[in-house]
């Protein structure tokens, strides 16, 4: 019997099931790489105005340059993350396709006495395992903005040491210092204010405008009132 030219045949049945997660990583590590190329071309040309000698590649990625410019940005991407799945669980926005329908709290799906065999195992052990499986995604979340602040913290400490010694000689400061500093807020308050700038702007933008196919929107059909998905 002849093999007809399907879905099967252009694009295998994993990467079907799983391509929206190998896009995204994929481009993740894309601009990661740029990020870490033309952040290398930044810092030497720095150093050159100060007449240091060049870094190498491999060396810049373990320099408070790199480490300071990626932990920033993924501070506030989960803090804006973690916080968006934590306030979307008690907050509502009338119209959304970005909320939960009004009045709603619980959904009768998350009853854990609807539990079933194919449930995961936290949901059927209940008592503890339960209450973090019920608010996991949050924690996860919150816990890599943590992890990345630390980050942030430790890497923009090493990068401000570096820059304060090339112009001035001054001795370095501890992470307890540079998080007092102004320099540090300012690179976090910069980032937090956009990331909350972007859901906001797609909460209101889902009331009233749509893309069709996509899980994020409403469906083209749906009054501007119809809140939720």
């Amino acid at each position: 019997m002849p093999v007809s030219v399907d879905e099967e045949v252009v694009m295998p049945r994993w990467l079907r099931d799983h391509a929206l997660t190998v896009a995204m990583f994929g481009a993740f590590l894309v601009f990661l790489v740029l990020q870490s190329v033309f952040g290398w071309q930044t810092h030497n040309e720095e150093l050159a105005e100060f007449g240091a000698a060049p870094t190498s590649w491999p060396a810049y990625l373990r320099s408070g340059h790199f480490m300071e410019s990626v932990f920033e940005n993924w501070e506030s991407e989960f803090l804006q993350m973690g916080g968006y799945v934590l306030l979307t669980a008690y907050l509502v926005q009338r119209g959304s396709a970005e909320s939960k329908p009004v009045g709603q709290t619980d959904r009768p799906e998350d009853d854990e006495r609807r539990a079933t065999a194919d449930s995961p195992w936290p949901v059927r052990a209940g008592g503890l395992p339960l209450v973090v499986y019920r608010n996991s995604l949050s924690i996860a979340l919150l816990l890599i903005f943590a992890g990345s602040f630390v980050g942030h913290l430790l890497g923009g400490t090493a990068a401000y040491n570096e820059q304060q010694a090339l112009q001035s000689g001054a001795p370095p400061i501890g992470a307890w210092e540079f998080l007092g500093t102004s320099e540090f807020w300012f690179q976090s308050m910069q980032n937090w204010q956009s990331e909350f700038l972007a859901v906001g702007t797609l909460i209101v933008l889902s009331i009233f405008l749509r893309q069709h196919a996509s899980p994020e929107s409403k469906p083209v059909t749906a009054a501007h009132a119809h809140t939720g998905d």
